[in-house]
């Protein structure tokens, strides 16, 4: 959810102004105001920059070689130009693939057959490939490319594993080119460009802006090379009189991608030419863009085509309130009552609007690194209402847009800030959450279960029936209700996981405990191994992982009863901030947690001192005929709140707790039980953050 992304130094963000959009038939570019360094920003009533693909380095890292826009209206391709769009050319045919002219790696050029066979070589590795068709020396030759890569290096670095994988002798290419000089008309330049490929050479026609075409020569990865071919061009068609491309010199670089990796389909390629501030925008009209490499998702709005660190950049530019409909679909259920569903919409708006230049080119991502964003499949006409009944409203703290982070389920309580990166403001404090305990509505319980096997699972209720009497030690008996009834390794069905056991009709079973199911409120994870542990924990924590994990132990909680500190065999993990526990144990939902260990327990001594006891070690039993140890698998212990677990020998640990998220600011499914109990959504909100006005901005 959002609050993956909550800004540790601050809570707050400002937005620029921007110019207003002009009107048109299609969703036009509008001019943003920088921010810094060429970056937008947008103002409340305006629009929201959404990056889907770049390299951003350590902020955020999404990339393709190429991305296929498809819109059933047609596609516009243009730039911005002052207050208005100027489009570039119109392309009927609905469908395009994008890249960047930046460092690839040329595979081979030959026939279909052997483009196919190199294609599908490298399809099964990380260098995939794209197949372009042309002409040269007169006839039509298949050329196969790898990549993008980021530098000269990299994509040399490439070569070596590229020709192993298809036995080719690949080489680097680049984006230095010779220009013929420019065009009044594409066809005029396909006619320069033909003469010149049947010399030979690779050329490209290449559209630099409305009405304006080129001719480029070549694609060398560095000067030395683009030297020598200029050598060879002059010597072979002597009238042409060569410029060297200006590398800021933004164009479209024309090309057709054969179907082989295209799903059959020839299609039109456009390769962006120039620096990071060389762009283009691409317009899918009222119809929407639909971009292939994203799950096939359809955005509102335009598409930005760029380049960041050598790699294509996709941008979604949007109104912001249509991006609250994706968003909002996509966070919260679009059955929850209405006043649940505004109140995620101010929150996600806030959220949105305190964001600044986070991302340099863009305002937020579209996964939950921000927040969730899947364009127009996520909207439904009850968030869309719940978003435009809201429009414009924002939470402020002293006068400012708060970055109202949020969470799926607080688990009956909100964390403090202390406990989640450390830092928050004023508008965060832990605060009761029951309305949580909706997520469980309807939710069977589960049966913990000892089997006559040793082993311990869980059993849903509805497969078991109470068997009459108790164990020795007060503990109920079940057994189930149809043959083969699967024995679970945590209280869900997880249809990848490979049940523990399988019961049948008539077994007698001991009942440790009963359990909520796992969910969203409530949650059992493990057991894990210490071997998994460790692994998990690598590169998490700071300093030496221990290499076997006898023991593990939450020795401090904060505010919320949520996890500040683990010890593991008596030495605290150290953690950058307390929320990464979730991480460094396996991936937990929330780190409102307790851990379980199944090969041994804790007693408590009349000194006050705790001690660890293995099961290996054995366990001491007083009985009416004195007492004797009990070693091996299957001795139950039980606290004094009689719950009860099965200790083994082998050692492994149990996490089982509550929440899912950070927990930190508006709980989603605590919003939704508020709701549901007649809460309005300015009160749900001013119950999840502090000291906040709801106003519009």
């Amino acid at each position: 959810m959002s609050g993956e992304a909550f800004n540790r130094k601050s809570i707050f963000g400002a937005w620029m102004g921007r110019a207003k959009r002009a009107a048109a038939i299609m969703v036009l570019a509008t001019v943003c105001i920088p921010w810094s360094s060429g970056v937008h920003a947008a103002a409340a009533q305006e629009d929201i920059r959404v990056v889907i693909f770049a390299d951003l380095g350590s902020k955020y890292k999404a990339t393709v070689p190429a991305v296929t826009l498809k819109s059933p209206g047609g596609l516009s391709v243009g730039q911005n130009s002052g207050s208005s769009f100027q489009t570039w050319m119109g392309l009927p045919d609905s469908t395009a693939r994008f890249s960047v002219d930046s460092y690839r790696v040329k595979v081979l050029e030959g026939n279909e057959a052997a483009a196919i066979k190199a294609a599908q070589a490298l399809q099964k590795t990380n260098d995939k490939p794209t197949v372009f068709i042309g002409s040269k020396n007169g006839s039509s030759v298949y050329q196969v490319y790898a990549g993008i890569y980021a530098s000269e290096q990299s994509a040399q670095a490439a070569v070596q594993r590229i020709s192993s994988a298809t036995g080719a002798q690949a080489e680097v290419k680049g984006n230095k080119h010779w220009s013929t000089g420019s065009y009044g008309s594409e066809q005029e330049a396909n006619l320069v460009r033909t003469t010149i490929a049947a010399a030979g050479f690779d050329a490209f026609t290449v559209i630099q802006s409305r009405g304006q075409y080129a001719v480029w020569v070549g694609e060398e990865s560095n000067d030395s090379k683009l030297s020598a071919l200029k050598t060879e061009l002059e010597s072979k068609q002597p009238r042409l009189t060569l410029s060297k491309v200006n590398a800021t010199q933004t164009g479209l670089i024309i090309r057709q991608e054969a179907g082989v990796t295209t799903g059959s389909q020839v299609m039109s390629h456009y390769m962006l030419s120039g620096s990071d501030n060389s762009k283009v925008i691409v317009n899918g009209g009222n119809n929407g863009i639909q971009v292939m490499e994203r799950s096939q998702r359809t955005y509102r709005g335009e598409m930005e085509i760029g380049m960041t660190s050598g790699q294509l950049a996709l941008v979604n530019e949007v109104p912001l309130e249509q991006y609250l409909y994706s968003v909002v679909g996509a966070e919260v259920y679009s059955s929850w009552p209405d006043e649940a569903l505004k109140a995620q919409a101010v929150a996600a708006r806030s959220y949105a609007l305190a964001q600044g230049n986070r991302f340099q080119i863009g305002n937020v991502v579209d996964g939950t690194l921000s927040q969730a964003y899947n364009g127009k499949s996520s909207e439904h006409a009850n968030v869309n209402e719940a978003v435009d009944a809201t429009a414009g409203e924002v939470i402020k703290s002293g006068g400012k847009v708060v970055e109202a982070v949020f969470s799926s389920n607080a688990g009956g309580v909100t964390a403090d800030a202390s406990e989640v990166w450390n830092s928050g403001g004023e508008a965060f404090a832990s605060v009761d959450s029951s309305g949580d305990t909706s997520a469980q509505k309807g939710a069977q319980e589960w049966y913990h279960v000892l089997l006559s096997s040793g082993k311990t699972g869980y059993i849903r209720e509805d497969n078991a029936k109470e068997l009459e009497g108790v164990t020795e030690a007060g503990l109920d008996k079940i057994t189930v209700t149809a043959e083969n009834t699967n024995v679970r390794p945590i209280p869900q069905i997880q249809s990848t996981v490979t049940p523990i056991a399988k019961a049948q009709p008539g077994e007698e079973i001991i009942v440790l405990e009963k359990v909520p199911q796992s969910g969203d409120y409530a949650w059992v994870r493990g057991p894990f191994t210490s071997a998994q542990l460790a692994k998990s924990l690598q590169g998490k924590v700071t300093g030496t992982v221990p290499s076997s994990i006898n023991h593990l132990d939450v020795t401090k909680r904060g505010p919320s009863g949520r996890v500040l500190e683990v010890e593991a065999n008596g030495s605290p993990l150290k953690v950058k901030y307390p929320d990464m526990f979730r991480s460094a144990m396996g991936g937990l939902p929330s780190t409102l947690f307790d851990i379980a260990s199944t090969g041994s327990y804790t007693v408590l001594g009349a000194d006050g001192a705790t001690s660890h006891v293995s099961g290996t070690q054995g366990t001491q039993i007083l009985s009416a005929s004195g007492s004797s140890t009990s070693s091996g698998n299957g001795v139950i212990v039980m606290n004094e709140d009689r719950h009860a677990r099965v200790i083994d020998k082998t050692q492994s640990f149990i996490f089982t707790g509550k929440g899912n998220g950070h927990g930190l600011g508006l709980s989603q499914w605590g919003a939704n039980g508020l709701a549901e109990q007649g809460y309005d959504y300015k009160k749900i909100l001013q119950h999840y953050y502090k000291n906040v006005d709801i106003v519009k901005d």
